[in-house]
């Protein structure tokens, strides 16, 4: 890896306070109508300050416009013993950010060259303006931090042509807090401020200012990144066992090639994929994550002094896969992500900071469909372990002990701190790996029949007329799933995509057991258990016609009181039973019975309606017509006496205490009831039916009641009936009061 050329240029310097200021490049490129004029990658670096051995600092400093930040320091190998922290403020609000650490101890190069550095991991932070940098040694007081130690801002620039078509505003200048330099001024930095070019096409400064001159980038090619075909040092690219992702190219997400000229190298294979993080707010938009891998880019090569970016991979918490280091994705590039293992493994970044804060799941189903296809280029199941060769000794983040030279066992999906002592990838993601694990691997996961459409289920079978929508639901994410079929007896009747999550078909009459498989991309199958489902079209029965019967209660000329009454089965199993008029209800299949009110004197249609589970249904809609005779329609025995109230039936009633005074109605229907006035002093009647003494009945109430069905009787069928009451002459309470008879015909 080539350590990029260091190009120190002119800066403005400010006294008193120590700020520096920059004076903008003129953003090149035509913005066109609403959109950002393109605005090229800029790398700045300023230098860290101190009067004592153990800390050096930069206090609150305007700058330029940049969205990454990190620290460096003289020697790639050199460790920095202690704590690293950062404070920037927003472009856009002016509000200063709390302290953030840097994550300083980061995997060294495998083969340091001159001019490397020693960096942190690049935090991103957003679009700002200013930054304060503090760094302690981890005593906080005494020993030697490194030497060299600067501050490293990117502005990642806007490259992209989706970018231009942003509405944001274009570059901006910021501020000075003094006059600026005249020309006459020295334009070599005293303070240690350095710009650093990402590219070869300088932009003149206005010739009255002394200006800190970034290059400006060239357009990144829009040409495809390609393999470079097989030679005697570049492998040929084999077929993997599952579909290759979608990847945006370099191009497509701005990389200026020029920054990584040196060729590729290449490993012999991928054995295992290493996990990682890199670091930074996780609430960016994911329309900036194309500026975030340059912000990355640029950090590797511009300042870590990489010959290109280390991950080979890079994912959004959106799901977007990123190329990473060049030389074709379908190949085994050398990466520089992991210490000591590079040689064997690709490294696969999430942007983002998730040592607290879970992975998305569009995350890690993008990082379990790259770690899938470059594992099973070369065979390699990606829920299994693999023996990997120690290329440094030192320890891991558990304290394994590793031994350059000798091979230890690693999951094929492993993570960053498994072979490096460093947190990355973080708690929180570093617990999702089974889950990612998993996912590459297959089977699908938490596969289940959620419903079965067109058919009802009873106890553990479902019954259905025939066509049936099996819906069903995995926790796999459908793009590692390569089809479901819908099983019928064993056999596959539907085969749909492995985004769908319902299949249809017929089933013919008879029982039949369906099933639903899902086949991963890895080929890897699993069915859910067998349901029971029963075709057939036979329509329940009414054992019993719905049927009317009068029953005790209040009775008024709209509301008669009648018990409905039914009964109703089927050859498979009865579902329920449905009212249709003259209101609606819906019954279990064992009630057969319901208490209704009907309207006197006029012929009503109770409609009733059974279904089966399979939803095959029969209908029976008898009429009825309930009559009240009134007590003057009676035959009179005896002495009776007519009253009046507007509390009884048609205002009038007969009332009675002689004894064997009595009343006799004669109708043709299936069911009577008598009606009564009740009260405290009421006494008590024998019933007749058909010439045959029935029931003795007593009228009395603690309250006084009117219009009281109190006794009732139903027969099988409709025939011509007598009902006669007479007075038993109750001692101390004689009289009774009848309202009349109701009757249905």
């Amino acid at each position: 890896m080539k350590r990029r050329a260091w190009l120190t240029l002119g800066a403005v310097v400010l006294g008193g306070g120590g700020v520096v200021t920059y004076a903008v490049a003129s953003p090149s490129g035509d913005p066109g109508s609403g959109g950002r004029a393109k605005r090229p990658v800029k790398v700045y670096d300023l230098a860290l300050k101190g009067t004592t051995g153990g800390k050096r600092e930069l206090p609150r400093t305007d700058t330029e416009q940049f969205s990454l930040i990190g620290i460096s320091w003289t020697g790639a190998l050199k460790r920095l013993d202690g704590t690293a922290q950062v404070r920037t403020r927003d472009l856009d609000s002016g509000a200063w950010s709390s302290w953030r650490d840097l994550e300083v101890n980061i995997d060294p190069p495998e083969d340091p060259e001159a001019g490397m550095r020693g960096a942190s991991e690049p935090l991103w932070v957003g679009a700002s303006d200013g930054v304060q940098v503090q760094v302690v040694h981890e005593d906080g007081t005494v020993g030697a931090l490194p030497k060299g130690l600067e501050v490293n801002l990117v502005d990642p620039g806007v490259v992209t042509e989706a970018e231009t078509k942003a509405t944001e505003p274009a570059a901006f200048v910021a501020e000075e807090s003094s006059p600026a330099a005249t020309p006459t001024d020295s334009t070599v930095p005293t303070d240690g401020v350095t710009v650093t070019p990402t590219d070869q096409t300088p932009t003149s400064p206005a010739p009255t200012e002394t200006t800190a001159t970034p290059t400006v980038s060239a357009s990144p090619s829009t040409s495809p990144t390609t393999s470079p075909s097989p030679s005697a040092t570049t492998p040929s690219a084999p077929p993997s066992t599952v579909p290759k992702p979608p990847i945006t190219s370099r191009a497509g997400w701005g990389a200026d090639e020029s920054l990584s000229p040196d060729p590729s190298e290449y490993n012999a294979d991928v054995k295992a994929v290493f996990v990682h993080h890199t670091d930074g707010a996780n609430d960016y938009s994911c329309a900036d994550s194309a500026s975030i891998v340059r912000g990355i880019y640029a950090y590797h090569t511009q300042v870590n002094g990489w010959n290109d970016v280390g991950y080979n991979f890079l994912v959004d918490k959106c799901g977007t896969v990123f190329e990473g280091r060049k030389g074709g994705v379908d190949l085994p590039v050398l990466g520089a992500h992991t210490y000591g293992w590079n040689r064997e493994s690709a490294g696969i970044a999430v942007l983002g900071e998730y040592t607290s804060t879970s992975a998305s799941n569009a995350a890690l189903t993008s990082i379990a469909r790259v770690a899938a296809w470059k594992l099973g280029q070369y065979g390699a199941d990606p829920a299994g372990t693999v023996q990997l060769n120690a290329g440094a000794s030192q320890k891991n983040y558990f304290g394994t002990s590793f031994t350059a030279g000798t091979k230890y066992t690693f999951n094929r999906i492993s993570a960053h701190r498994d072979g490096y002592n460093t947190q990355c990838p973080g708690n929180s993601l570093y617990t999702q790996l089974p889950t990612i694990r998993t996912w590459a691997a297959g089977p699908v996961q938490g596969l289940k029949v959620a419903s079965v459409g067109g058919a009802g289920l009873s106890g553990s079978t479902y019954y259905t007329k025939g066509a049936i929508s099996v819906k069903w639901t995995a926790t796999t994410p459908s793009s590692l799933i390569k089809s479901f079929q819908l099983l019928v007896d064993g056999k596959t009747v539907a085969t749909t995509s492995g985004t769908a999550t319902s299949a249809n078909t017929t089933l013919p009459l008879g029982s039949h057991t369906v099933a639903v498989r899902a086949v991963h991309q890895s080929g890897k199958t699993v069915t859910t258990a067998a349901l029971n489902v029963v075709a057939e079209t036979t329509a329940p029965t009414f054992t019993a016609t719905p049927k009317l019967s009068l029953r005790t209660g209040t009775v008024s000329t709209t509301a008669v009181p009648v018990t409905l009454g039914w009964r109703a089965a089927d050859n498979a199993a009865l579902s329920s039973v449905k009212l249709l008029a003259p209101t609606t209800a819906t019954y279990g299949p064992t009630t057969t019975s319901a208490a209704k009110t009907a309207k006197s004197g006029t012929a009503t249609t109770w409609s009733m309606r059974a279904y089966d589970y399979a939803g095959n249904y029969r209908t029976s809609s008898p009429s009825y017509t309930p009559v009240i005779l009134q007590e003057t329609s009676a035959v009179k025995s005896g002495s009776w006496t007519t009253r009046s109230s507007t509390s009884y039936l048609g205002g009038k009633s007969y009332s009675s205490g002689s004894k064997g005074a009595a009343l006799t109605w004669t109708f043709t229907g299936r069911s009577a009831s008598w009606v009564v006035s009740r009260a405290s002093s009421s006494g008590q009647v024998y019933v007749y039916v058909d010439g045959v003494k029935v029931s003795t009945v007593d009228l009395k109430s603690s309250t006084t009641l009117y219009r009281q069905a109190i006794w009732t009787k139903t027969w099988s069928s409709s025939a011509k009936h007598t009902v006669k009451i007479v007075v038993v002459g109750t001692s101390g309470r004689p009289t009774i009061t009848t309202d009349g008879l109701v009757y249905i015909k």
